[in-house]
């Protein structure tokens, strides 16, 4: 790839820190993102720090889609972009009030010295407390100096006051006569009554009473011109911050303190993902999230159970753009009947029914065989990607979805560890029917297709003109059954994915004459490598014939193909 030539230059610009002195206090504001790309890219983190503390825009995106091949930014220039928004606040030259980091954090565990979703919202949230202590410290020095300075001034109000009645005429000095005389009279009395204030004379008390109500009056005032000092300044935000947070138990007290107390950084969610949470402390985490700026919420590996879900789901409903919403495993089995169940699942319906812009909905090892329809008859409009595995789908399942609502409208559907047979075959042809100009993905893995079964599929599936990624894997399948779908998907041309099962010919002895999803994945393959070479072999020759040997990417790797040929989202 040919860079621009101002992308070169940034390269150069950055690569030398000792120049930075030079540069950046001429640089102009145009230069700056392409400096900071540079510096991402080649792992610059001082001149990241540098860039960003000085940044001369209001905004700054440095997540966003990445695009193939690109790595993801280095661990320490995010850490040194963190720390440089903070410098920044209390910096002239920052211009910056919104820093989205959406799309920052790298999932991808083979990526070194890449910040993951948990490591990134961590140090998010310790930057926005950060920040709130660093501006709470410089608050109370300021309003000490103020104290001070207060101080100061009535010192110098009461020595000129002194100095005006040294001078004063003869009035003055009989007021001070008057004063000396009900002195001596106090005196007297106290010496005679100690402890009496009822001997006091009236002009005394009167004065005292009047000093007490004034003194008293100043302290009010001064305490609530200081107490709406404070909550002004606590509700100043002085930058947004917009990413993409991962919360478990670990990291959930961090990230409560961090959106829950004001400060200069204030922390906009716009994908939230829960795992390991128990429904009380997700439903307090929602409950501090600002309601304008989130998508989708994930909620993995916790027990809700059907209740604590229908407890979830209308604390969701305020969030007018919320578009996905991700369960997986969460632990509802409905396969065991328990009491109140069927008022938990209505309720449930309800909840998905009041996420009026619900567009992506996963349900991933819920187990609620016979209850599709319930789900989601209640939603008010159609979705368009449809997450079902091991969801134990009956075939009533799949006749209610390949006539509902959703059925045209979808671009993604996942049924994979579902068991489909001959019965399920005329509902799964019919909701392949009503989606082949939407459909975009589709992931069968898992669903025990037989060469039978998946050539009476082939002809719904050459429809599908708009499908670019077809998943079949751990499907018990000969090499002619392979070779047969190999033929199909080679004539959709929007296709680029095809994730296909070792045909049964490459494992050891001894399958089973229909095996299972969990013996394919446990079973050893032959340790000679002629199998696979043929395999491989008459692969290409297939793709070779039909001219989509370079456009469209065949391969039977679970781990290490690519789910970025599949969907453009």
């Amino acid at each position: 790839m040919v860079l621009p030539l101002v992308n070169l230059c940034a390269r150069e610009v950055v690569r030398d820190h000792s120049s930075s002195q030079y540069w950046l206090s001429c640089v102009p504001r145009e230069l700056y993102r392409a400096l900071l790309d540079a510096a991402f890219t080649h792992c610059r983190p001082l001149a990241v720090g540098e860039l960003v503390q000085r940044w001369p825009e209001r905004k700054l995106t440095a997540g966003g889609n990445r695009k193939a091949g690109e790595c993801p930014p280095n661990r320490l220039c995010v850490q040194a972009l963190l720390l440089a928004v903070v410098r920044g606040l209390t910096d002239k030259r920052c211009c910056l009030q919104m820093l989205d980091l959406s799309g920052l954090q790298c999932e991808n565990g083979k990526v070194e010295d890449s910040m993951g979703g948990w490591s990134l919202s961590v140090a998010l949230c310790s930057m926005v407390l950060q920040a709130r202590s660093a501006a709470s410290r410089a608050h109370r020095r300021d309003g000490k100096r103020g104290l001070e300075a207060e101080r100061d001034r009535g010192t110098i109000k009461r020595d000129r006051g002194k100095v005006g009645c040294g001078n004063s005429g003869e009035g003055s000095q009989g007021g001070h006569r008057v004063e000396a005389v009900e002195k001596m009279e106090c005196r007297t009395n106290e010496r005679m009554f100690p402890g009496d204030e009822s001997v006091k004379g009236v002009r005394r008390r009167m004065e005292i009473q009047r000093r007490k109500t004034l003194s008293e009056g100043k302290s009010n005032t001064s305490s609530n011109n200081s107490s709406l000092c404070d909550q002004d300044w606590d509700e100043v935000v002085m930058v947004h911050v917009r990413a993409d947070l991962f919360v478990n138990s670990r990291s959930w007290e961090r990230v409560r303190d961090a959106l829950s107390q004001p400060g200069p950084l204030r922390l906009h969610c716009r994908y939230l993902r829960v795992e390991e949470l128990s429904a009380p402390s997700i439903a307090s985490l929602l409950g501090l999230l600002p309601q304008q700026d989130l998508l989708g919420v994930d909620i993995r590996y916790s027990s809700l159970g059907v209740s604590g879900l229908a407890m979830l789901l209308p604390l969701l409903a305020p969030f007018p753009q919320l578009h996905s919403l991700r369960l997986h495993y969460c632990n509802l089995d409905l396969q065991r009947t328990q009491p109140g169940q069927q008022g938990a699942l209505q309720d449930m319906s309800k909840g998905l029914g009041s996420l009026k812009r619900l567009k992506r909905l996963c349900l991933t090892a819920l187990r609620l065989p016979g209850h599709l329809r319930l789900l989601l008859s209640s939603l008010s409009q159609p979705l368009e990607v449809l997450e079902l595995p091991y969801l134990c789908l009956t075939s009533t399942d799949l006749a209610y979805l390949s006539c509902s609502q959703h059925a045209p409208f979808l671009r993604e559907l996942d049924l994979s560890e579902n068991w489909l047979d001959e019965s399920s075959l005329p509902s799964l042809r019919r909701l392949l029917a009503q989606a082949e100009s939407s459909l975009c993905l589709l992931s069968l893995c898992g669903c025990g297709l037989s060469d039978t079964l998946l050539g009476a599929l082939l002809p719904s599936l050459s429809c599908c003109r708009a499908l670019r990624s077809l998943r079949l894997a751990l499907n018990p399948l000969s090499r002619m059954g392979l070779l047969s779908l190999a033929r199909t998907v080679a004539g959709i041309p929007s296709l680029r994915l095809l994730l296909y099962p070792n045909p049964l010919e490459e494992y050891e002895p001894g399958l089973p004459a229909l095996p299972s999803s969990a013996q394919l994945l446990d079973w050893p393959l032959l340790e000679e490598s002629e199998a696979r070479d043929l395999t491989l072999r008459l692969l290409d020759e297939v793709l070779n014939l039909r001219g989509r040997s370079r456009d469209l990417l065949v391969t039977s790797d679970l781990l290490n193909y690519s789910p970025d040929l599949t969907v453009d989202d």
